[in-house]
């Protein structure tokens, strides 16, 4: 990733546009089999919090776990809408798209 130069490498960088929800979505839909440890390094969280996410994106509908031998495989639900009324038109597909382009790995 390129670095910021000049007022906007000043600026504060201790925020992001997207959420931890949308990036831990965003890492499982690149690597469906990956690990809660490394989502939670990826994304700069802890492994519980990763675990919290990841419950509240199944409940929602947005995650489905299934189980492979002693590994867990996470299947995005693209086709669900996006959750606040700003982007409710979009489906979270389109967003996977726009970030991921072709690194999303397709759903099962």
């Amino acid at each position: 990733m390129a670095k910021a130069s000049g007022k906007a490498a000043e600026q504060d960088t201790s925020w992001t546009f997207l959420t931890n929800h949308s990036h831990v979505l965003l890492c499982l839909a690149q690597d469906p089999e990956a690990r809660m440890r490394d989502v939670a390094e990826r994304v700069g969280i802890t492994e519980r919090a990763v675990q919290r996410i990841v419950s509240e994106l199944e409940a929602a509908g947005y995650l489905v776990r299934s189980r492979e031998g002693r590994r867990n495989r996470y299947e995005v639900k693209g086709d669900l809408p996006l959750r606040h009324p700003v982007e409710g038109h979009r489906n979270l597909d389109a967003l996977i798209k726009l970030i991921l382009g072709s690194k999303a790995k397709p759903s099962h």
